[in-house]
């Protein structure tokens, strides 16, 4: 019984962490039900998770009579406190990385911009530059100087 209930534990600690990650996707439409789950998760996840660690423990100490045990054990502390970490990190902060050393090119030499792909654009003291948005998609975030301003673009 204490063996499942560790186990309901790592299920419902991996279950919360992961809920935001599945649920906020952008490149999915996105419901007012799901987003609200997904933020919510996210805001308790760092103080459940201490908590179902500090469950697990307890538990832990309730199975450790017999070798094969003290693994299956040791395995589930190891995910609960993965999980703790996990929740604190923004996934999204791994997928899109703000995009470094970034090179820009003239109009003319910029092939890989297609006839109707969408730019933003932005002219700053008579300085014009254009940023596709299918080259932002990943990225969201590109650092530049028009016009001798300092400018972020973001998408």
């Amino acid at each position: 019984m204490k063996g499942f209930a560790l186990f309901l534990l790592v299920a419902a600690a991996c279950a919360l962490v992961l809920l935001p990650a599945y649920l906020l996707n952008p490149f999915a439409p996105e419901t007012e039900r799901g987003l609200t789950a997904a933020y919510t998760a996210k805001r308790y996840a760092p103080i459940v998770t201490l908590l179902f660690v500090a469950a697990g423990v307890w538990l832990a100490t309730k199975l450790w009579n017999r070798w094969w045990r003290k693994t299956l054990v040791v395995l589930a502390l190891l995910v609960l406190i993965g999980t703790v970490w996990l929740s604190r990190q923004n996934h999204f902060e791994w997928m899109f990385a703000p995009l470094a050393n970034s090179a820009y090119a003239a109009m003319h030499e910029a092939n890989f911009v297609e006839a109707d792909d969408m730019v933003l654009a932005v002219k700053v003291n008579g300085e014009a530059a254009a940023y596709p948005v299918r080259l932002l998609a990943y990225h969201h975030i590109v650092h530049d100087v028009v016009g001798g301003v300092p400018i972020v673009v973001t998408y």
